[in-house]
């Protein structure tokens, strides 16, 4: 009597990302937060979820919050956040009024 199995082969071409080096935060020209660091992103292809061989490898510049990604490039760098950096508010960002407070539509004033 023959047995038919199937087991099935799962394969990728995942890519993962390692922090690079210790350094200074760096400003992010996309969300302006100062979560910037330089990574190594390499490309590997996967057997049943074993990463066997590495297909890729890069430097980049990488947002921790944004997940924006720019290849290292010679002359270009994120501007270095200086102590106590804060984020820069846009003002009406939220929709708010001029007023400043809540204003329900369906309600009158009442006199």
């Amino acid at each position: 009597m023959d047995f038919f199995f199937c087991l099935p082969i799962i394969f990728g071409c995942p890519t993962k990302i390692k922090p690079e080096g210790n350094q200074g935060a760096r400003i992010c020209p996309r969300c302006h937060n100062a979560a910037m660091f330089t990574a190594k992103s390499r490309t590997w292809f996967e057997l049943c979820f074993v990463p066997l061989i590495p297909l890729n490898s890069k430097h980049v510049w990488m947002c921790g919050i944004c997940q924006l990604q720019v290849n290292v490039q010679p002359g270009w760098e994120p501007q270095v956040a200086q102590l106590g950096y804060q984020h820069p508010q846009v003002q009406g960002q939220y929709g708010q009024s001029q007023s400043g407070g809540y204003e329900p539509g369906y309600m009158h004033p009442q006199k």
